[in-house]
């Protein structure tokens, strides 16, 4: 049997290899993961990198369903305020229509409907942070003006996308044209006809201007159909989307995470071989008085 004669970097490299065990059960204890750096498993630290590029791009797709899901209801909100203000311009064009009115009951009525378009106009003109939700694609100026008691649109039919996932875009917003200012049901034509009936006096023409009133508020409705289907279509995505977070983050932990009370023994094991070491070292190597006098 051959005696190492100098025992010394034996020693030491067997002292470097406890306390690198040491270490890395510590660090594996300390961060939960068993690969902490690509070394420590090439693949699984690839594979581990592309699951973190996907969940971030996941996070960044549920703030967006988040935000559109705010915008929606935005929307949804704004809109059925129109119907409201709708509803009131029927119920004083039906008045004016069928009751006895004087000239001084007719131009309360016509104040009351010039109000309702006042109203539907500055509502038609909400924004969303800063962004103006029924101007197509022209979203940083109001789409809406009113001048003379005539309503002129300045936005465009333009549709603005989101995308939520990986190649899967949705609509965001529907044009203001589109809404208020359809020929089957025309919003603002129809509150103009009826103050311009309501200033002649002509029942005839109040009835015409209040029926038309009534479609608008029908073709509004089915416009109004976008936000609420769009936010039950959101729900199911933003489901698909944490799903696939969750998968993920499970395939994260079998790749790269540690078994707890491995680490803790591998950490209790190196911990007494480092020490086994230090008391072996200690008896070996010791200077003597007769090493120095040599």
């Amino acid at each position: 049997m051959r005696v190492n004669p100098n025992p010394t970097d034996d020693i030491l490299a067997t002292l470097f290899q406890t306390q690198q065990a040491e270490q890395t059960a510590l660090q594996q204890i300390s961060t939960g993961k068993r690969v902490n750096q690509p070394s420590d498993d090439p693949a699984a630290a690839a594979l581990y990198a592309g699951d973190v590029a996907t969940e971030a791009r996941i996070d960044q797709y549920l703030q967006s369903v988040s935000s559109l899901r705010a915008q929606y209801q935005t929307g949804d909100s704004t809109l059925a305020s129109v119907v409201t203000a709708l509803n009131q311009a029927i119920t004083l064009g039906t008045q004016a229509a069928n009751g006895p009115n004087s000239a001084g009951n007719l131009q309360q009525l016509l104040q009351g409907v010039q109000a309702v378009l006042s109203q539907v106009v500055q509502l038609a003109n909400t924004s969303f942070h800063g962004s103006f939700i029924f101007a197509g694609t022209a979203t940083t100026a109001p789409p809406f003006t009113l001048a003379n008691g005539v309503v002129t649109y300045n936005g465009n039919s333009g549709i603005n996308y989101s995308e939520i996932g990986d190649g899967t875009s949705v609509q965001v917003n529907v044009p203001g044209d589109q809404i208020f200012q359809q020929a089957s049901g025309n919003v603002f034509g129809a509150l103009q006809q009826l103050v311009t009936a309501l200033q002649n006096g002509d029942k005839t023409a109040i009835g015409t201007a209040t029926t038309a009133v009534g479609a608008s508020l029908q073709e509004l409705s089915v416009q109004r159909s976008f936000y609420g289907n769009s936010m039950n279509q959101l729900t199911g995505d933003e489901g698909a989307l944490n799903q696939l977070n969750l998968n993920l983050k499970t395939q994260d932990t079998t790749l790269v995470g540690v078994d707890l009370s491995k680490a803790a023994t591998d950490l209790s094991m190196a911990q007494l071989a480092h020490q086994a070491t230090l008391a072996a070292s200690a008896k070996v190597i010791q200077p003597t008085l007769l090493d120095y006098l040599r």
